[in-house]
C-alpha cells in the first residue's frame, strides 16, 4: 500500500495526505502520477497540501510538473513546502530563459551581429599588437623569439608532412580517376594535363593545404594557448612582465605563414603525382609527356597566385586560431566549443577569400 494518500473531497477538491518521499517503501512514483494525471487537466480542481506529513523534492517535481511547470492559486501549501517549489521552478527555469534568449538573439535582437562585431574588434587588436610587436623586432633584432619560431615551424610544418603529402596524393588519384573516364568518352584524353594542372596548383591545392593546417595545425594552436588560459599561464607571463604576444602569438603567426606556401607546394606535388599515375594506367599518357606538357599549360603567374595564397591562408588560419585561444574562458566547456570554432571559421574565412581571389585573379594566368 502507498504511503502517498489523496482523496477527492466535494469533487473539486483533492487532499494529499501521508509521505510524500522517496524514502517511503511503498511510494512507487509511477503509478502515483498515472493516478493524478486526471486530476492534472481539471483547471478547477483544488490542490490542498496542507495536511501532508512528508514532502521531499521528488514528489514536488512530479507535482509540479503536473501542474504544468507553476503554481497557481489553486494550490494550498505549508510555508515549508513553499521554499522546496520555489527552488524546484527556479532549477527549471535557465531552460526556459535560454530558449528564449536564443529566440531573442536569433530572431528579435541582432545578438549575433553584436557576437561578430566583438570578435572582429577583438581580431582587429590582436592584429595591431602583433603589428606593434614586428615594429618592436625591426628596432631590436635579437629579441626575435627564433626557438619558438623554429618549434612552431617543426610541428606545424614537418610532421604535417606525411598527412598534407597523403591527402594530397589521393585527392589527385581520385580527380585524374573520375576525369580520365569522362574525357575517354570526347578523345580528348591529352587535356587531362591542363585540367589537373590549373585545379591543383591554382586553386585544390591552396583550398586542401588551408583545410588541413586548419584542422591539425590551427586547432592545436587554439587549443595550447587555451589550457594556458584555463592553467592561468598566460597570466603568470603578464605577471612577470612578459609579453604574450611576442612570446606566444608571433611565433604562431610567423612560422604558420612562413610554412604555409611550402606545405601548398608540398601537398600539389603529391596530387600532381597521384593524377599523372592514374594517367599513366587509365588514358596511356606516359610520365615524361605528363612532366614536360605541364609548364607549358601552367603559367609560372599561378605559381606566384598560389604562393600569395598560401602565405594569405597561412597568416589568416594562424590569426583566428590565436584569437580563439585567447578567447576561452577558464573552463573545459569553453575550451572544446572555442577548439570546434576556431577550425569552423578557419575553413569559412580561407573559402570565402579563395572566392575573392578567383574573381580578382579571373583573367590572370588562364
Amino acid at each position: 500500500m502507498s504511503d502517498a494518500v489523496f482523496k477527492i473531497d466535494e469533487g473539486s477538491r483533492i487532499v494529499l495526505t501521508g509521505q510524500w518521499s522517496l524514502r517511503a517503501a511503498g511510494n512507487h512514483f509511477a503509478v502515483l502520477q498515472q493516478q493524478l494525471a486526471p486530476y492534472f487537466s481539471r483547471p478547477q480542481m483544488f490542490w490542498d497540501l496542507t495536511t501532508i506529513e512528508q514532502l521531499d523534492s521528488a514528489a514536488a517535481a512530479l507535482l509540479l510538473t503536473g501542474w504544468g511547470g507553476q503554481l497557481s492559486q489553486r494550490v494550498s501549501l505549508r510555508p515549508e513546502h513553499e521554499s522546496l517549489f520555489d527552488s524546484l521552478q527556479h532549477a527549471q527555469s535557465p531552460r526556459r530563459a535560454l530558449d528564449e534568449a536564443l529566440i531573442d538573439d536569433v530572431v528579435i535582437h541582432p545578438g549575433m551581429l553584436k557576437s561578430f562585431v566583438l570578435h572582429l574588434a577583438d581580431f582587429i587588436t590582436l592584429t595591431g599588437l602583433l603589428t606593434l610587436e614586428f615594429l618592436y623586432l625591426f628596432r631590436r633584432p635579437r629579441d626575435i623569439p627564433w626557438k619558438e619560431i623554429s618549434a612552431n615551424v617543426y610541428k606545424g610544418g614537418v610532421l604535417a608532412l606525411p598527412v598534407t603529402g597523403l591527402v594530397g596524393g589521393m585527392i589527385g588519384v581520385a580527380m585524374s580517376y573520375l576525369m580520365a573516364l569522362q574525357l575517354r568518352k570526347f578523345g580528348a584524353d591529352i587535356f587531362i594535363v591542363n585540367i589537373l594542372g590549373l585545379a591543383i596548383i591554382r586553386e585544390l591545392g591552396p583550398i586542401l593545404m588551408s583545410v588541413l593546417v586548419a584542422g591539425r595545425s590551427g586547432s592545436a594552436m587554439t587549443a595550447q594557448i587555451g589550457v594556458m588560459r584555463v592553467t592561468e599561464e598566460i597570466d603568470a607571463l603578464a605577471t612577470m612582465g612578459v609579453s604574450r604576444t611576442l612570446r606566444l602569438i608571433l611565433p604562431k603567426v610567423v612560422a604558420l605563414t612562413l610554412i604555409a606556401p611550402l606545405l601548398l607546394f608540398w601537398t600539389s606535388l603529391w596530387a600532381l603525382i597521384g593524377g599523372m599515375v592514374v594517367a599513366f594506367f587509365q588514358l596511356g599518357i606516359g610520365f615524361e609527356f605528363f612532366i614536360e606538357h605541364l609548364p607549358r599549360v601552367v603559367k609560372a603567374t599561378n605559381l606566384v597566385l598560389a604562393t600569395i595564397k598560401g602565405f594569405t591562408f597561412g597568416l589568416t588560419v594562424a590569426l583566428i586560431a590565436c584569437h580563439f585561444g585567447l578567447r576561452v574562458q577558464p573552463n573545459t566547456e569553453s575550451l572544446s566549443n572555442s577548439t570546434t570554432s576556431s577550425v569552423v571559421t578557419s575553413i569559412t574565412v580561407v573559402i570565402l577569400l579563395d572566392a575573392l581571389f578567383a574573381i580578382a585573379t579571373r583573367s590572370i594566368g588562364i
